[in-house]
């Protein structure tokens, strides 16, 4: 893990607050995207994302959830006029398509304990979309990130102590601290 040199935050922690942290973990979306193109169409003309980003959220069950959620940030929402699906809470199709992101299919990097992408997928959302959930949970979500992008999966024991310990007004140092030190240990 390495410290942003912004905000000091193991690096993506500081996100959504600090904008270096924040590029971290939409290049975490972005690289599943440039793969996807790879793969599935050797290189795309950058008019045509929309098209391709249109095409995979019509069937968002078929795609790796990066894919997903990087043709979302494609889209503009006509309501908002944001990103689709990173509009504030209460913007109907941005909590539309924020629901059907979560039909994607996850699939576990090499290395890492089953579960490991779940963990990181909701993380990485609520990093980018923190509308609408409680401070106390975006807080556990991004310090969370840099522990999971190592391959860490807490027990469920371990993450329900986390959240206590929040939910008695521990420190985010306190925090910090508990999930670095005790997620690592498998």
């Amino acid at each position: 893990m390495r410290r942003c040199p912004e905000c000091g935050y193991w690096e993506p922690a500081g996100a959504p607050g600090c904008g270096r942290c924040a590029g971290l973990v939409d290049e975490i979306v972005e690289v599943g995207w440039r793969d996807f193109l790879g793969r599935e169409f050797g290189a795309a003309e950058p008019s045509d994302e929309r098209i391709i980003a249109e095409m995979v959220v019509d069937e968002p069950d078929k795609h790796l959830w990066r894919v997903v959620d990087a043709a979302y940030d494609r889209l503009v929402c006509a309501a908002c006029g944001g990103k689709l699906s990173r509009g504030p809470a209460g913007c109907a199709p941005c909590d539309l398509a924020n629901g059907f992101r979560y039909v994607a299919r996850e699939a576990d990097r090499p290395g890492v304990p089953p579960g490991n992408e779940h963990a990181l997928r909701v993380n990485v959302s609520v990093a980018r979309r923190p509308s609408g959930i409680s401070a106390s949970e975006v807080l556990l979500r991004r310090l969370s990130l840099p522990a999971l992008l190592e391959g860490a999966l807490p027990t469920r024991a371990q993450a329900q102590a986390i959240k206590a310990m929040a939910n008695r007004g521990a420190s985010e140092a306190e925090l910090a601290a508990a999930i670095y030190n005790e997620w690592s240990r498998r």
